[in-house]
């Protein structure tokens, strides 16, 4: 789940100080429910962020621009291993939405092909690639909307 946050927002975010307060954070945020300012993503979350990175889900990937930001990328408010919450910056989420909108079908399906089978959960499948291409479109919108306003982006999912 993709949530665009408020200035006040993003500020009680880094203002905590343990999994339990980011946990209670995200709760909060997940609580009010804001359809304007959430993007979901499913599980397409993976092979999205495989196909905007290095092809895994290594979160330390940063040599391909702004767009390995898009999912895992940016910095990472849970230190747990059970759950992720990886927090975008505004001035970042200017340039990943930038970049996202060079990404088209063709393009992505290139990197998809690309995924090591072995070490991807999911079917490689055409299914599984119109189910990705579907949701990316989502979150390219969104990230477009989160940076018109100036938000700030964190992304959320259990492990």
């Amino acid at each position: 789940m993709f949530f665009a946050l408020t200035a006040a927002q993003e500020a009680a975010l880094t203002a905590t100080r343990d999994d339990a307060e980011v946990r209670a954070f995200v709760h909060a945020v997940e609580a009010a429910w804001d359809d304007e300012w959430l993007c979901e993503t499913d599980k397409a979350w993976d092979a999205m962020h495989r196909c905007l990175g290095d092809g895994t889900l290594d979160i330390a990937y940063r040599d391909g621009g702004p767009l390995p930001l898009t999912v895992l990328g940016g910095r990472h408010h849970y230190e747990g291993e059970e759950y992720v919450v990886a927090h975008v910056l505004a001035a970042d989420v200017v340039k990943v939405a930038e970049a996202l909108r060079t990404v088209d079908e063709t393009w992505l399906r290139d990197r998809y092909h690309r995924i090591d089978p072995d070490d991807y959960q999911g079917v490689l499948d055409d299914d599984d690639f119109e189910y990705t291409w579907s949701y990316l479109q989502d979150v390219r919108d969104f990230y477009q909307h989160a940076a018109a306003a100036g938000r700030s982006v964190i992304f959320t999912v259990d492990q």
